[in-house]
C-alpha cells in the first residue's frame, strides 16, 4: 500500500454501531492508497465507540482523530463541521461508517479530483442476509452474489475521467449522502455544513447547492470508488420534512455561504473528549 501525495483527511461519520464502523475500518485499512489521516466524527455514541478507535489506532500506521460530541439528537451537520475544522489535509473524502469501501475507492477519488469541483460517489446497496454473512465471518469481501448484479459494482480505471466530465453535466443534485469528496477550502469559503439543519439526508444536498452557487462544479465517480451500504434499520423520512426540504431548496437556491457553520470551530478546535484517556483491552477487535 501507499500513501498519496495529496494531505488527504478521510472523514468517517458515525452514531452507536460498532459492528459496521469496525467493517469500515478494515476496508480502509485495505486500501490500494491509504490517507494522510482519519477523522471519526462521532454524533453521540457511548464508549464502546471509542474502544473500537484505540484498538484500531495500534493497528495501523495513520493519524486518526476520534471527535465525539454530546448525544443530543441529530446533530449530523455539528459533527462534520468539527472535523472538517480539525482536518489537516487540502483534500476531504466524507463516508458514513455504514459502508465497505472497495480496495481501489480511495485510489478512484483521487484520480478524478480536479481543483474547482467536488465529487459525488456513488454506493452499492448490500440486503439484509448478505450483509448478516459479512459481518459474522468478517470477511474481506462482499459475497459476490449480492453485487454482481449491480452495475455499479464494476470498476474501469481508463474511463473514470471521461465519466467524470461527462455523466449527467446538467444533474446538479444526483447525489448519494456518505460518499463525497471537497477540496478543504471550498468547504471553508461556503462555510461548510449549516448547522441550523437537522433534517436527515438533506444537509448534504444543501452543501451541494452552495458549492455549486460558488462556481464549483459537481462531477461525478462513476466506474470506480466502490463502496457497498450495509444494511441497517434507517430513520424514516417523514412527509413533513421532504415538503420542507423542497420549500428551503428553492428559497436557498441563490445562497452561497451560511451564517452557522464550521467558521465558529477555526482557527482553535478544542476537543476534551479527544483528549481524554481512552480505556480498553489490548485483545484486537480487527481480525
Amino acid at each position: 500500500m501507499k500513501k498519496t501525495s495529496i494531505r488527504l483527511s478521510l472523514i468517517i461519520s458515525t452514531y452507536n454501531n460498532t459492528r459496521l464502523l469496525s467493517a469500515c475500518l478494515r476496508s480502509v485499512a485495505r486500501q490500494s492508497v491509504l490517507p494522510y489521516e482519519i477523522l471519526v466524527a462521532d454524533d453521540g455514541s457511548g464508549p464502546e465507540t471509542r474502544g473500537l478507535i484505540e484498538a484500531f489506532r495500534r493497528q495501523i500506521d495513520i493519524p486518526i482523530q476520534y471527535i465525539w460530541q454530546e448525544d443530543r439528537g441529530f446533530r449530523l451537520s455539528v459533527i462534520r463541521n468539527r472535523a472538517i475544522a480539525a482536518s489537516s489535509g487540502n483534500y476531504i473524502i466524507q463516508i458514513n461508517g455504514d459502508l465497505v469501501l472497495g480496495r481501489h475507492f480511495i485510489e478512484d477519488h483521487l484520480r478524478v479530483a480536479r481543483r474547482g469541483s467536488f465529487v459525488c460517489g456513488n454506493r452499492i446497496p448490500i440486503s439484509q442476509t448478505p450483509t448478516r454473512i459479512y459481518l459474522k465471518r468478517k470477511r474481506k469481501h462482499i459475497p459476490w452474489y449480492a453485487r454482481v448484479w449491480d452495475g455499479n459494482a464494476y470498476r474501469f480505471p481508463l474511463l473514470q475521467k471521461w465519466m467524470a466530465a461527462h455523466y449527467r453535466p446538467f444533474d446538479t443534485l444526483s447525489l448519494h449522502d456518505g460518499n463525497m469528496a471537497f477540496w478543504r477550502d471550498d468547504l471553508i469559503r461556503v462555510n461548510a455544513y449549516n448547522e441550523d439543519l437537522s433534517l436527515w439526508g438533506y444537509e448534504e444536498r444543501e452543501l451541494a447547492v452552495r458549492l455549486i452557487n460558488s462556481g464549483v462544479e459537481q462531477r461525478f465517480l462513476r466506474l470506480g470508488g466502490i463502496c457497498f451500504h450495509l444494511d441497517h434499520p434507517i430513520r424514516m423520512r417523514r412527509r413533513q420534512e421532504l415538503s420542507m426540504r423542497a420549500r428551503m431548496a428553492e428559497h436557498e437556491s441563490a445562497l452561497v455561504r451560511c451564517t452557522n457553520g464550521v467558521d465558529k470551530y477555526i482557527p482553535s478546535v478544542l476537543y476534551a473528549a479527544v483528549t481524554a484517556p481512552l480505556s480498553v483491552t489490548r485483545e484486537s477487535v480487527f481480525h
